[in-house]
C-alpha cells in the first residue's frame, strides 16, 4: 500500500499553514490508512502542550491534534533534535509520538509515495 507523508515544518499560529496540515490529516485518513506523520524544524511546536492561542486572538487547533487517535493516524515521527534545539522533551506534547534521529525521518519520509509539507 502506498504511503502518504505529511510533514509539518512551521510553527503553529502564525500562519494557517499548522491548521491546514491537520485538517488535510484528518480528511484523508478518512479515504487511507497509510498515513504518516513527520514533526520537523519548528513543526514540532504543533505538538506543544498548554499553548494559549486565545491569548494572540487565534483559534486553538493545537487539541485536535488528539483525534489523530481516532482516526487511526499512529506513525507519528519528531525529529529529536528539532525538540533538543529548542529545549522541548517527549512529556510536554499532546500526542504519543516516535522521537527518533534525523536520519530516521529521511529514511521514512523515502518510503512515501507522496509527500505534502505544512
Amino acid at each position: 500500500m502506498k504511503k502518504l507523508g505529511f510533514v509539518f515544518s512551521s510553527a503553529p499560529h502564525g500562519s494557517a499553514s499548522g491548521r491546514e496540515g491537520l485538517d488535510a490529516v484528518l480528511a484523508t485518513s478518512n479515504y487511507s490508512e497509510n498515513l504518516v506523520l513527520f514533526f520537523v524544524g519548528d513543526g514540532v511546536l504543533q505538538l506543544l502542550s498548554h499553548q494559549q492561542p486565545a491569548d494572540i486572538l487565534c483559534r486553538d487547533y493545537i487539541s485536535t491534534f488528539k483525534m489523530l487517535a481516532l482516526c487511526d493516524v499512529e506513525d507519528i515521527y519528531v525529529c529529536e533534535a528539532s525538540l533538543s534545539e529548542r529545549g522541548l522533551s517527549k512529556p510536554s506534547l499532546v500526542v504519543d509520538v516516535d522521537i527518533t534521529t534525523p536520519e530516521v525521518i529521511a529514511e521514512q519520509l523515502a518510503q512515501c509515495t507522496k509527500v505534502l509539507q505544512f
